[in-house]
């Protein structure tokens, strides 16, 4: 049971970020500002988060000082705000599918933006350095394939499945698209992980420096509330488009907000201590195949075979930047003399030297 209960957590995680994916299409089909959608995102979440950060931190929480408070409003804008409304935005102007696609750029983009911060080493002349440097460029042609060419429609048939409900609002969705919502959506999509890449480097520095994950978590989602607030006030002043009505839209903003920030929050730091983060990152493909086959069988989405050929890239690059990293960890894991590699995470620190540590039982 204790290597098949972080197997079923990372499943059940995916699942809940498709639903999230559908949710969040259904509710912007029905008129939801998607920036009005975030606000409301990082306002469920912090309500969910600040309880917990107080009770189970209150006795090891460090000192707050001004620089970490910086970083803390640094992550905030960048892995919650901008991550979040570009994520949303895009996703309004393009399909489920692709947005998930397009979020496994990640590792690649993170790859990329990690390099010059000496977070990370390319090692041309090493298996592992060649492996995420392919990688990467597979990803990044992928995301071009898939953003920029449709082609044929995959003969898949037609689902089975007729809720009426969803069928009114995908038609509404589709009869107001046009060319340039499907060009605006991809680069907004493509945008999202970048953001999140400089979350991720932001993070490595304040993990050290302010060790209180539930504690940063619940500050970023308070400051992102205000700031997803200002925005969506800005782009939307009317009191009429903060409704919660129809009740789709208020039970995508909770589920977003309690399910994919702070209950997805707490069980992927679980897995990570268990099982370290490659095993966490291995299974962001299955998010893309639960949420193609319920935009088909719930959404009426078509696939194309530029959607499915980029996705296959996508995937494909993905799963080489991650053999690398890998491969990369085990010639230091020889190094250090370290037998079961699979039970540590490689720390860098800040005079650049590599340590080990190890994921908790």
């Amino acid at each position: 049971m204790g290597d098949s209960l972080p197997f079923l957590v990372m499943v059940l995680l995916q699942a809940g970020y498709a639903g999230m994916n559908i949710l969040s299409k259904l509710a912007m089909n029905s008129g939801m500002n998607p920036l009005i959608h975030v606000a409301y995102r990082q306002i469920f979440a912090a309500v969910v988060l600040v309880p917990f950060a107080y009770f189970l931190e209150r006795k090891t929480r460090p000192r707050m000082t001004l620089p970490i408070f910086l970083q803390i409003f640094l992550s905030s804008i960048f892995g919650l705000t901008l991550n979040q409304l570009t994520y949303f935005v895009g996703l309004s102007h393009s399909t489920p599918t692709i947005a998930c696609a397009l979020t496994n750029l990640l590792p690649a983009v993170t790859f990329l933006m990690a390099v010059p911060c000496r977070l990370e080493s390319v090692a041309i002349k090493s298996r592992s350095g060649q492996a995420k440097v392919v990688g990467t460029i597979v990803c990044v042609g992928g995301a071009m394939l898939l953003s920029f060419y449709h082609g044929s429609q995959v003969p898949i048939g037609e689902s089975k499945i007729h809720w009426n409900y969803i069928i009114r609002n995908s038609r509404n969705s589709t009869n107001q698209t046009n060319h340039h919502n499907f060009m605006l959506g991809p680069f907004l999509l493509i945008a999202s992980p970048v953001c999140w890449a400089v979350w991720f480097i932001l993070q490595a520095k304040m993990s050290s420096t302010y060790p209180a994950p539930y504690s940063s978590s619940a500050l970023m989602c308070l400051m992102a509330s205000f700031q997803c607030v200002i925005i969506g006030l800005v782009s939307d002043h009317h009191i009429s488009s903060w409704s919660l009505n129809p009740p789709i839209r208020a039970l995508s903003s909770i589920y977003a907000g309690v399910v994919c920030n702070a209950l997805s929050y707490c069980l992927m730091s679980w897995c990570i201590k268990r099982k370290g983060p490659l095993y966490v990152s291995v299974f962001s493909p299955f998010l893309l195949v639960i949420v193609a086959i319920l935009s088909w069988a719930l959404l009426e989405e078509k696939l194309y075979v530029g959607t499915v050929a980029g996705s296959g890239l996508i995937v494909t690059g993905l799963y080489t930047v991650l053999w690398g990293k890998k491969e990369e960890m085990i010639s230091l894991a020889n190094d250090f003399k370290i037998k079961h590699v699979e039970e540590f995470d490689i720390a860098k620190l800040e005079n650049g030297d590599i340590e080990f540590v190890k994921c908790e039982k």
